[in-house]
């Protein structure tokens, strides 16, 4: 996986089930979680699918670092594969450098450094912001067509068929030339005049 993201500030690692899918790891292997989590949709709380336990490895077969860690699954669009917090910084025992994109950890051979990608990361934070701003549109949109009557228009308590317009009913004549009365033109009633 190329997009991980290390985020210091996470007290949970995720994963996103279209990662899974695409290492073919099926939903029926997934456990289940208690944990819940804010900060993603405002002020509403998220419920992951479940947990799951999967080896994490940094490095190379020459210089490594393997792991076991636990990941709550969650289905939502993401440009990143994963997301690891603050547990798998502790089990790797690894120190981040966020300005210089590097993570540095012990290995079986040493101190093992991971170097990130300033592109990819700008090509993230790209697609970070175009998630952004439709990420829980769809739930508001949801939430929004329960509660709302279509067949009502905003703002007043007339049905739509009530608002239908009658020109002969909801307009006026008007004369728009000032010496010849028949040079007129139909306004509707609920303009003020000029």
């Amino acid at each position: 996986m190329k997009k991980v993201f290390m985020d210091g500030g996470s007290s949970i690692n995720l994963i996103f089930v279209d990662t899974l899918r695409k290492m073919r790891v099926p939903l029926t292997h997934l456990l289940p979680s208690e944990t819940s989590f804010h900060g993603i949709v405002q002020g509403k709380p998220e419920y992951p699918l479940g947990m799951i336990n999967l080896d994490v490895v940094f490095g190379s077969p020459e210089n490594f670092r393997r792991e076991k860690i636990e990941f709550e699954v969650v289905d939502w669009p993401s440009q990143y594969h994963a997301i690891l917090g603050r547990p798998a910084f502790a089990r790797f025992m690894a120190v981040p450098h966020y300005a210089y994109l590097k993570l540095r950890m012990p290995s079986n051979k040493g101190t093992l450094t991971v170097d990130g990608s300033f592109t990819v990361s700008e090509s993230c934070d790209a697609d970070f912001n175009k998630l952004s701003q439709s990420f829980g549109a769809h739930q508001e949109l949801e939430k929004l067509k329960e509660t709302t009557d279509m067949d009502t228009v905003p703002g007043v308590q007339k049905t739509t068929p009530e608002l239908a317009f009658d020109a002969s009913k909801d307009t006026r004549e008007h004369q728009v030339h000032p010496t010849d009365p028949s040079k007129t033109v139909r306004v509707s009633t609920s303009l003020s005049p000029a």
